[in-house]
């Protein structure tokens, strides 16, 4: 078994640093605002025109007027701002966001990424990912480490329409925690229960093993 989207969420939270500005992507990203470790203080920020968004709602306590950037009910915390979008695509081109943690249906192991739109497919639009991938300090992708035919989404080459080149830092999906490195995908932490024969047959870009590999803490 591999990590479950709340435990790579929670792995991904320990990348947050004090007073960092950081923005979640739909999907398993919008996870790590319940998982901030007590004792820092990030701002998460929503490209929809929001800073200090706190975790989910709980049942029952939802406000539709206050949603992320997947329309998705949120809460916001004391001192949060709400603004218009201009505002908000000018703070993350402007490079004011420090980390970026997005989702993503392909990443290449040097560090392209494609995750707005497959081919021939309808989609809503490229929505905020072409501005941050071009701004952001720092990416992060979560992600499954296969799609659901079971074929590799760490690749030489991305086949989908990319996002942007050559920006990813780090890629963490339910096999593991992946660098990235001009000598490709560098592993750095396993799923405790994966092993290291598993994460190289399910990876089609290249692939490094840290020699000082460990089991990622969940």
């Amino acid at each position: 078994m591999g990590l479950t989207k709340e435990q790579i969420a929670q792995r991904i939270s320990k990348e947050l640093k004090d007073g960092y500005y950081v923005n979640l992507g739909i999907g398993i990203p919008t996870l790590v605002a319940n998982f901030i470790p007590e004792g820092i203080n990030v701002v998460l920020q929503s490209e929809n025109g929001l800073l200090g968004m706190g975790p989910f709602p709980e049942a029952g306590k939802e406000d539709a007027d206050l949603i992320n950037a997947g329309k998705q009910t949120i809460t916001t915390l004391p001192g949060s701002a709400i603004f218009d979008s201009a505002m908000s695509f000018g703070m993350i081109r402007a490079g004011k966001v420090h980390l970026t943690v997005l989702g993503a249906m392909e990443v290449a192991d040097n560090g392209d990424i494609a995750n707005w739109k497959i081919p021939n497919k309808m989609v809503k639009g490229m929505g905020g990912a072409m501005d941050l991938v071009a701004a952001a300090k720092n990416i992060i992708v979560a992600m499954q480490h296969t799609n659901p035919k079971g074929e590799s989404k760490l690749l030489s080459k991305c086949s989908l329409p990319l996002t942007g080149i050559k920006c990813v830092t780090k890629v963490v999906t339910d096999l593991g925690v992946f660098e990235i490195t001009p000598e490709g995908f560098r592993c750095i932490e396993h799923a405790p229960d994966v092993s290291i024969e598993e994460i190289k047959a399910k990876t089609a870009g290249r692939l490094v093993i840290a020699e000082d590999i460990k089991a990622v803490a969940v």
